[in-house]
């Protein structure tokens, strides 16, 4: 690990005295831009929603952050007009489990076990300060808008302490970015050692201060049965009990691998599903603990992109599908990821679904796209408020231009955003009816000054790291 520390730090120098050139004369944006009154003409509108079907030439009128109407030449006196013309209008994309904190070591898991993910992830873990912990967040909450991510689900596994929850909460007020946040184990945590969970309640109690006028809402990232070892009832269950008895959603990572056979059953067993858990990764599912996930009601979380990165086998979303489970589709960790593509994630999904069962048609483009906005939403339990362009929602809407290389000859829309398309392509992003991206340029956060303080903040750590 020092040799790649060595080689990681020459790296840090290099990129912090590119970055250096690139110094944002202004600070991060501390107020949100104002809602205004808009309406998005001519634009291909792609509602998401089964009786209002895509709209060729449509508008989207938008005011006091909700979706005040769609359809074609809307009424709308008085309101700003955007020009969609050759845009792709649709619902912002919805992430449904995203370790946003350790986006500070983006790519950095190496080529033999003691590189690995969780190796590096535990040992710089350890080492964060709040201070990180914001910064690691924030460059997630930016790479989420630049591509078209409205929701995400923070699933904040590093709560070393109060300070540091709090700390990557605010990254997530300061993007403006509709959040699931959930209350983590720090990692180095033995399996024996119960979570904080009276900071757990603490944050609880004042959640309204943390709720960005709703945008907010906390859940419970649980550890789960098992982890490398099965862990005793006396820690799993007070914390599940606690967590439940707040009634905040629970999420837990429970058969991650296609090894860890059985560990679904034993949830169900212990009732320890419900529509309030979620399973991530759950590649290890059988037909039958299907069926358990899909009576209890319990949604599933699939992260394409990093379980078969890491080896541990490929997604199920086709089987959990069809036997009813409720899917989301993640970012997971860019660790191992990368980027946060959520359409190259999509792309990805249904090519494996097509690859499993050696058919071309498979799962369609739009039930892909579908995956990453309603149904993800829905899994999330936030189907009423995102996830479609209906008329009373919560105006969480992207824009993608057609006018790129890559998406410069229109066809078919469904076909083009899954197949093609790029956070490159996303010209515009608003979140509960604020512009969050405008013309391809973050509004909300200065990109500059969130790459800076990324670069200088993962150089002070591995300072630290070093000196151990």
């Amino acid at each position: 690990m020092l040799d790649r520390r060595r080689f990681a730090g020459s790296m840090a120098a290099f990129a912090a005295t590119t970055l250096s050139r690139w110094r944002a004369s202004a600070a991060v944006t501390n107020a949100l831009p104002s809602r205004k009154e808009f309406v998005l003409r001519n634009a291909y509108v792609m509602t998401m929603d089964p009786e209002l079907g895509d709209i060729a030439g449509g508008d989207v009128h938008i005011k006091d952050g909700v979706i005040a109407a769609v359809g074609k030449a809307l009424k709308a006196p008085g309101a700003a007009v955007v020009d969609g013309e050759r845009m792709i209008v649709l619902p912002g994309l919805v992430d449904t489990h995203w370790h946003m904190w350790n986006t500070l070591l983006r790519s950095f898991a190496g080529e033999r076990a003691d590189q690995g993910y969780f190796p590096l992830t535990t040992a710089f873990g350890r080492i964060m300060t709040p201070d990180d912990m914001y910064h690691g967040a924030r460059l997630a909450a930016a790479e989420a808008l630049h591509s078209g991510i409205t929701t995400v689900h923070d699933f904040c596994h590093n709560a070393r302490s109060r300070a540091h929850a709090e700390a990557d909460i605010r990254a997530l007020q300061e993007a403006g970015l509709r959040a699931r946040w959930s209350y983590g184990w720090p990692q180095g945590l033995a399996d024996t050692q119960i979570s904080n969970m009276a900071d757990v309640e603490g944050l609880h109690r004042d959640w309204a201060s943390f709720s960005n006028g709703g945008l907010l809402s906390m859940g419970f990232a649980w550890r789960g049965m098992f982890r490398n070892t099965a862990l005793p009832p006396e820690v799993y269950r007070p914390e599940f009990e606690r967590a439940r008895r707040l009634g905040i959603p629970i999420s837990a990572h429970v058969g991650s691998s296609e090894e860890a056979k059985g560990q679904i059953a034993a949830h169900a067993k212990e009732n320890l599903l419900g529509k309030d858990v979620q399973i991530v990764h759950g590649l290890s599912a059988s037909p039958a603990e299907m069926e358990m996930l899909a009576k209890a009601g319990s949604p599933v979380s699939v992260s394409p992109g990093t379980e078969m990165r890491i080896g541990y086998g490929f997604p199920k979303v086709g089987e959990f599908l069809a036997a009813g489970v409720c899917v989301g589709i993640s970012v997971d960790n860019t660790v191992l990821s990368g980027d946060a593509n959520l359409f190259g994630l999509l792309k990805t999904t249904r090519n494996v679904e097509n690859a499993k069962s050696h058919d071309e048609f498979k799962m369609s483009a739009r039930r892909a796209l579908e995956l990453g906005t309603i149904e993800g939403a829905r899994s999330l339990g936030m189907e009423n408020r995102v996830g479609s362009l209906k008329p009373g929602k919560r105006a969480d809407v992207i824009m993608i231009s057609t006018q790129h290389l890559n998406m410069g000859v229109f066809t078919d829309p469904a076909h083009m955003l899954i197949e093609s398309a790029e956070a490159e392509n996303v010209d515009t992003v608003i979140v509960d009816g604020r512009v969050l991206k405008r013309g391809g340029r973050l509004t909300s956060l200065s990109m500059n000054r969130v790459l800076e303080d990324a670069v200088a903040s993962l150089d002070a750590m591995r300072k630290r790291a070093n000196s151990r």
